[in-house]
């Protein structure tokens, strides 16, 4: 277009031009990039939110119940698997079934005083399920396990 180098500059976001009679010079720059908009609040949405909602919208969430008995190391119920965006339950029944036997599995091989680490067992319940589900279906969906102690 006929403009001299010397005249052109290509910033980047957070670079502050200064432009006046006298020409342009470049300020000290200034914070700029995306800021997310969450509800009523601005920029407050940190990167850990942020995976876990990009994992939840791409593989789903599975919540696996289990009530236990506190005093005697027992489990009282279950275990139960609710789904929410992984499979429509109703054509994946053997599969949840499956997972729940993985979950029994798990339960079987923990002692009673085992029992009462939940963040172990918790732990172990995690990477059961999450190892088969992956197996079987190529997905890799947010598993929560939720034990129930009365």
């Amino acid at each position: 277009m006929g403009i001299p180098e010397e005249n052109i500059y290509i910033g980047d976001n957070g670079d502050c031009i200064i432009l006046s009679a006298d020409g342009m010079s470049i300020g000290e720059p200034v914070t700029a990039g995306a800021v997310m908009v969450d509800g009523l609040g601005v920029g407050d949405v940190g990167s850990i939110v942020l995976r876990d909602r990009r994992h939840l919208s791409e593989d789903g969430l599975v919540i696996v119940a289990v009530t236990v008995d506190g005093r005697r190391g027992t489990v009282l119920a279950g275990p139960e698997l609710v789904t929410r965006g992984f499979v429509y339950v109703r054509e994946s029944e053997k599969l949840l079934e499956e997972a729940c036997a993985q979950v029994r599995e798990v339960l079987s091989r923990t002692t009673a005083a085992d029992l009462r680490d939940f963040s172990a067992l918790k732990t172990n319940i995690r990477e059961a399920v999450s190892a088969f589900l992956y197996r079987k279906t190529r997905r890799s969906p947010m598993i929560l396990p939720i034990l129930m102690v009365v």
